[in-house]
């Protein structure tokens, strides 16, 4: 089920360790991930986990739903109609999305033309150095 807005609810019982804490988490929409990936700026990278942080601080909530986050992200990503470098949201660790349209072998594709170094050695290719070109929103 794709969410058409975002909701706001209480943390469930059995994820307030996860999220450190009882209180609101943010389940986001697909329109509200892509309005942050289109922040991103060509050459640069946006993590998860990132992603996550920037929405829980945005919304004023305790966290946000990285299961929601993903699950839109893979729906901005699916859209045909729309232009959003989806391929620019990496892994915690700067690895690739297997869930992104054509797969890890197309994300890595779209990032080699954005001058990335994609390393495929090892279980989950992941961008070379990935740190140094992280965005980072106020």
């Amino acid at each position: 089920m794709e969410l058409q807005e975002d909701l706001i609810v209480d943390i469930p019982e059995d994820r307030v360790r996860f999220f450190g804490g009882t209180g609101k988490m943010l389940l986001p929409c697909p329109a509200t991930i892509e309005a942050q990936i289109m922040k991103i700026p060509e050459h640069s990278l946006l993590t998860t986990n990132l992603l996550c942080k920037m929405l829980t601080a945005q919304f004023n909530v305790q966290g946000t739903c990285p299961i929601t986050t993903k699950s839109s992200l893979r729906a901005v990503a699916q859209g045909t109609q729309n232009n959003v470098a989806y391929w620019r949201v990496v892994t915690k660790n700067g690895g690739l999305m297997s869930g992104f349209p054509g797969g890890v072998e197309e994300q890595a594709a779209n990032l080699r033309k954005e001058g990335f170094t994609v390393d495929t050695s090892g279980k989950t290719p992941r961008v070379q150095n990935f740190t140094a070109h992280l965005v980072h929103f106020d």
